[in-house]
């Protein structure tokens, strides 16, 4: 699966390590850490990032907003200002090159994550929108990042077997007969999972069609539990699954 491949340009070692780890948690591929302008400018050149997590002060003497000036003129790439500074002159500089977000360290992974995938989808849609040529976009992702009381958890799809609406929570069934709680409609979503292998069965379940047994008139089996299957539904579930 191609991973979106976030660069980092940051010259303090011990944030950078901090960066990679959170980045590997969250499943993306990285590239760097460049600690200057040259070094940013060369890993543009050879390991072509997808997206910048760009500190603004750097060693030597340009710093990130000459890096992002550069990113606007020549490379047209979403990037992130990840950097200790909140004062207004600062602000008012990164305002100036037009940052696709802003986040203050020290930062969690829940607010790295969500930075990351903001941007780079506002990015993709508005060159869309402007008809500029969309790059190549990466692979649908295999998980997802749910909350669990107070953590978010990674949930991939080849775990989930079946979800079940509970009012305005979403029960997730796992394989490992575990069962997470998420606050939102079941429709809302299905909406953040692979397109096709995820299919409603019934106004209160939907199941991974991958752990699929076997179909009854009025109910389908899913490693070893019986589930509904609501009049609506079974029309569009057999075409889904190719049975005629």
């Amino acid at each position: 699966m191609a991973e979106l491949k976030i660069g980092i340009v940051e010259d303090e070692l011990v944030i950078a390590r901090t960066i990679v780890s959170t980045l590997e948690e969250l499943g993306y591929a990285h590239c760097g850490p460049a600690i200057s302008y040259t070094e940013a400018v060369e890993m543009l050149d050879t390991d072509k990032p997808d997206l910048l997590l760009l500190d603004i002060q750097l060693a030597g003497r340009k710093d990130g907003i000459d890096v992002a000036e550069r990113l606007n003129e020549t490379y047209k790439l979403p990037f992130i200002f990840l950097t200790a500074n909140s004062d207004f002159e600062t602000i008012d500089r990164a305002k100036s090159v037009k940052p696709h977000a802003y986040i203050v360290k020290p930062f969690t992974k829940e607010e790295l994550y969500a930075a990351i995938e903001i941007a780079f989808h506002n990015f993709t849609n508005l060159r869309t929108v402007n008809g500029a040529e969309k790059p190549a976009a990466p692979s649908p992702r295999n998980f997802l990042f749910v909350k669990d009381g107070y953590v978010f958890r990674k949930v991939f799809f080849d775990e989930l077997l079946y979800l079940e609406s509970e009012a305005n929570y979403v029960l997730l069934h796992l394989t490992s007969q575990k069962r997470i709680m998420v606050r939102s409609t079941i429709n809302d979503f299905m909406e953040q999972l692979e397109p096709g292998r995820f299919v409603r069965i019934h106004r209160r379940f939907a199941v991974n069609t991958h752990f699929i047994e076997d179909i009854f008139p009025n109910e389908l089996s899913v490693h070893g539990e019986k589930l509904p299957i609501g009049k609506s539904y079974r029309e569009e579930l057999l075409r889904g699954l190719g049975i005629f």
